[in-house]
Parts: structure tokens; sequence; C-alpha cells
């Protein structure tokens, strides 16, 4: 299927979700950070979004953190690699990322087309899989599949902002109820959590690491190479291999492995 860019009707279409209270479901409350859930046509294939109000956070800053690849290796203690493969557009391009499940389920990873677009006081990144020909699934990894993905930030002031987290992911595999009840009331707030406390460190980071350096708001300093779109097709999730790991049980973390599973 030939893999379309979005356009503001797509942006648009994104932020209304994320503002929306229609077919929702409160999962989780606490400490700032609300959770909702969303059951869509299958049970393994479950909508997400997640809130949390940023105090003493500038809108810009957030979104500079979420866009920063090279930060982002130092926050993301789920992150196992993650990189930039080519730009589409000046908003668009396409990247790899890895990430950590809980043991003992196996590891997942992802190819995307990521777009982005700065509006006023809000600020949106959105994403979905794609298949690269370069870049085909890994014997060690599930290659999961991003239905929609993506972020609102939403200025409230000079120095405070709201940070939506909209998620549709199909893990692809059965996986056990513990997965989903764990990543609803607790990896996926903490990780919110987690965010929040990098906006709070980054302004003193980026000064000593290239201050000047934001491709994603000067597109003349972006050196990626060129991708075109034809090369891309829509990663389809039928045509991926499906595991059933719906027996395992949760393994017990180990006294200092927290981080490493969320």
């Amino acid at each position: 299927m030939p893999v379309h860019i979005p356009d503001d009707t797509d942006f648009a279409t994104f932020k209304e979700q994320c503002e929306s209270q229609d077919g929702w479901t409160a999962r989780y409350n606490k400490g700032g950070v609300t959770v909702w859930c969303r059951d869509e046509e299958t049970t393994t294939v479950q909508k997400l979004k997640m809130k949390i109000v940023c105090k003493d956070v500038r809108a810009e800053t957030l979104y500079d953190v979420l866009h920063d690849t090279s930060y982002r290796k130092k926050w993301d203690t789920n992150m196992i690699d993650t990189f930039d493969i080519g730009k589409l557009t000046v908003n668009a391009d396409v990247g790899y990322y890895s990430w950590r499940c809980p043991s003992p389920l196996k590891n997942r990873d992802f190819v995307t087309m990521r777009s982005w677009l700065p509006l006023g006081n809000d600020y949106l990144i959105i994403n979905h899989s794609v298949k690269h020909p370069q870049y085909p699934p890994k014997k060690d990894y599930v290659r999961a599949v991003s239905l929609l993905t993506g972020y609102l930030i939403q200025s409230n002031g000079t120095n405070a902002c709201t940070l939506y987290y909209l998620t549709q992911v199909d893990p692809r595999g059965s996986l056990p109820k513990w997965v989903v009840n764990r990543v609803s009331q607790f990896v996926a707030p903490k990780a919110m959590r987690k965010i929040y406390k990098a906006c709070l460190k980054y302004p003193e980071w980026k000064r000593k690491h290239n201050p000047n350096l934001k491709p994603w708001m000067f597109p003349e300093q972006n050196t990626l190479p060129c991708i075109s779109v034809a090369d891309l097709t829509l990663q389809r999730a039928d045509s991926l291999e499906n595991i059933d790991e719906s027996t395992l049980s949760e393994e017990k973390p180990s006294h200092n492995s927290e981080d490493e599973e969320t």
C-alpha cells in the first residue's frame, strides 16, 4: 500500500483525538498523570492516551526533547537503539526504534515515518509504521506496527505546558493480560514522568551539546539522505510474524532493573 505523508487534516484529527473524552475510559489518575484506554477491534491493538501537566517546562523545550535523538539516549531507558534513516520533506522523516519489553517477552522494534508540525501554541509529532527495503525485520526482534502514535504539546503560558501522548500499536503477538494491565498502570505513567524529568534537565544539557543544532526547527541543518516516498510502503501487520506469548508469566524484576523495564 502506498505511503501518505500526513497533511493538516491528519494533524487536526490527531489533536481532536487527544482532546476528546468520548469513548475513552480512565484507567489511571494519580500524581498529575492520567491514562485512558480505548478498546478497538481486537484486544491486542489497544489504544492508549496519556496526559501530564509539566510545570516549569516551556512547550518549546518539551518539543525539543521529543525530537532530540542524542538526548533521548540519556533518559529513555526503555530504548535499546534509535536512529534516523532519511528525510522525506522538511517536516517528515523515517527512523528506527527498538525497545526493551518486560522479561520474558521478546523485544520489539519499529520502522516509522514521523511528521511534525508547530502550530502556534500547539506542537504535534505523529508517526506510523512503514516498510523500508534496507531495514527488514531482524532475527532477534519482533517487528511491531505503529498504527498511530504521537504527541500533542499545548502551551499553558510562558513556563508550563500540557503533554498528551496517544498510541495504538500492534505488538504482533498474543500478549498475557498482565502485560496490558502493567502498561496502563505502571509503564505508561512512569514513562510520562520520565519525559517530564528529562525536560527539566534538558536546557542545561543542551547548552553543552551542540546548543544551536535543532534540525527539526532549522531544516537547513538536516544532513540526512533524502528518501523518496515511492520507496516506502505501508507496513501491514498481517505480513509480519505473529507470536503467542500469552502463556508467559511475569518475572519479578531485580532490585536494580525497574528503570530497565519501563
